[in-house]
């Protein structure tokens, strides 16, 4: 069975998509850290980052700081945080995180409550940078 994330590209589960090219597909969270917490993916379906063959591995990276360049600019923050964990779903797939501080980065912390009218704006700010 695809996991959740091919679910998402395929269309078959609505996302709030930020951006997308050919290999890649960007979406925010639904249960952020904060506003603006995004999770980029490769559209494989491959359950561990490092076992991207080289070239997908390096598109991600590359796509990934397009996007987070887009997301510190519609999102301010003092920076954009990076992790990868890859536990909760067996896909690759990269947190991009607005910091105000490293406390922002604790996945143990209460995620942020949204409605869908502010996860469509955000979704629509972070898009429109990343277009730019």
């Amino acid at each position: 069975m695809a996991s959740i994330f091919t679910r998402i590209v395929n269309g078959e589960i609505p996302s709030y998509k930020v951006a997308e090219n050919e290999h890649c597909y960007a979406f925010l969270d639904i249960s952020p850290l904060a506003e603006g917490h995004t999770l980029v993916i490769p559209k494989k379906e491959v359950d561990y980052l490092f076992d991207l063959d080289d070239e997908l591995y390096v598109e991600l990276q590359l796509f990934a700081k397009k996007v987070a360049k887009a997301l510190k600019k519609a999102v301010p923050c003092k920076r954009v945080g990076v992790a990868v964990l890859g536990m909760e779903v067996p896909h690759a797939h990269i947190h991009l995180v607005p910091l105000q501080s490293e406390m922002d980065m604790d996945f143990r912390k209460e995620k942020c409550s949204l409605t869908p009218e502010r996860f469509a704006e955000i979704a629509h700010k972070i898009a429109q940078e990343y277009q730019k």
